[in-house]
């Protein structure tokens, strides 16, 4: 018997210990080397765990674990024999079968029903409890139908219906769930913003026409030529990094008894995960053209999706939008994301009645609300920053100075 030790890696600097999320196999299974076998919560994002070498898996530790780095989780053994009717791992499966499932042949056999049609991986499993997902809500792609984490992401990305009826048994039972080193993290994070800073919130609306007739004009040819889609991210995202130039104080941050002034902006972008809320950070934004902003923004937003983001792309942000419209929300009061000073808001697009030249009119109108430690940003400062993005997103062409055609260049077209 030859048995290899796994310790937890390091997932990134100032990380000390993590949480066993998730076994992704079962005890005593036989692991192809790098295939993924734990996912790991840090306190900022979830991990896999690739098997160092092949061989049967014996745990050193239980789900829930909060373990150091360096600590031995698992032990391979390496001079274990994979089995004879032993199988390619789930994911290499994939890679296998996906290329061929077009034909004639994979047909018959993805029809077969077995013991793993509809079973949910470990992993799939734990994904699925968390979300209230029924197994008949995910078709599987994995071996004779068995369902992986990657569907489970899949239907959740795509939206799944949950059921109107049956939602509550009428019973008064309790349960309890432990919170991940992720959401505990967060609660620490926010409770010490409100603790140690001066938040205030200062708001304004936008006329929402100008942005939504220039997309509703060039949203073609933009994704024709960028191979990206036209959204408003990255005209909240440009107009934001010209209003940081002129109030730097909004793009700083405190330490100690000194303020961190930024000469670029990275901008912090809130997504929604199937693990909560993440912020991935758009760097050196203000360098950037709308098209390369949209490619970022998909980029990152597909790997928080997935669940491959990685600490580093989270980290570092020295202002952050988040965008609580795409849920419905009218207006709130976004919290500050630290060690960062503000944060912008936005919000649902109403159709509301607006005077315009002395007549009322139907404009397409959002609430913005711009959040911020009072400690170094005034409110003159504050209510200045939020005019300005209110004026260029009003007016793109302020967005670019002294061109014949601001529009067409500013799109890259």
């Amino acid at each position: 018997m030859s048995l290899l030790e796994m310790k937890v890696p390091s997932p990134g600097e100032s990380i000390s210990e993590v949480e066993i999320a998730a076994w992704l196999v079962n005890e005593g299974d036989y692991v192809e080397k790098d295939q993924a076998i734990a996912e790991v919560d840090s306190d900022k994002a979830t991990l896999e765990l690739p098997a160092e070498e092949s061989g049967t898996i014996q745990f050193k530790a239980e789900e829930g674990d909060v373990v150091k780095v360096g600590q031995v989780v698992c032990v391979i053994d390496t001079a274990a024999k994979a089995p004879e009717n032993a199988t390619p791992t789930e994911v290499k499966k994939e890679v296998i079968e996906a290329p061929v499932v077009e034909k004639e042949a994979p047909k018959t056999e993805a029809k077969k029903s077995t013991y793993a049609t509809g079973v949910p991986s470990p992993a799939a499993a734990k994904m699925m409890s968390e979300n209230n997902v029924q197994a008949g809500q995910v078709s599987g792609t994995g071996k004779d139908g068995r369902i992986l984490k990657s569907d489970v992401l899949s239907a959740l990305s795509k939206g799944i219906e949950m059921p109107l009826t049956d939602s509550w048994s009428g019973s008064r039972e309790v349960s309890r769930e432990k919170l991940s080193m992720l959401r505990r993290k967060i609660a620490e994070r926010l409770v010490s913003v409100k603790n140690e800073t001066a938040m205030l919130t200062t708001f304004n609306e936008i006329d929402m026409k100008p942005i939504m007739d220039l997309r509703k004009k060039y949203k073609e040819a933009f994704a024709k030529k960028h191979e990206v889609n036209l959204g408003f991210m990255s005209f909240f995202t440009k107009a934001v990094t010209e209003a940081l130039q002129l109030y730097p104080s909004v793009n700083a941050q405190v330490d100690g008894k000194e303020i961190i002034l930024h000469e670029y902006a990275d901008i912090g972008i809130a997504v929604s995960s199937p693990k909560g809320l993440m912020v991935p950070v758009v760097r050196n934004a203000e360098s950037m053209s709308l098209a390369e902003i949209e490619r970022e923004i998909k980029r990152l937003a597909i790997k928080a999706r997935d669940g491959k983001i990685t600490p580093d792309e989270m980290t570092g942000g020295t202002f952050t939008i988040t965008n609580g419209g795409v849920f419905g929300s009218m207006l709130s009061t976004p919290i500050i994301n630290p060690p960062q000073s503000a944060i912008l808001g936005m919000h649902n697009i109403i159709e509301r009645p607006v005077a315009i030249g002395g007549q009322v009119e139907i404009r397409p109108i959002m609430y913005l609300a711009l959040s911020y430690d009072h400690r170094i940003i005034d409110g003159k400062e504050s209510v200045s920053f939020l005019v300005k993005v209110k004026e260029m997103l009003e007016n793109p062409d302020k967005m670019i100075f002294g061109s014949k055609d601001p529009k067409e260049i500013l799109l890259g077209l």
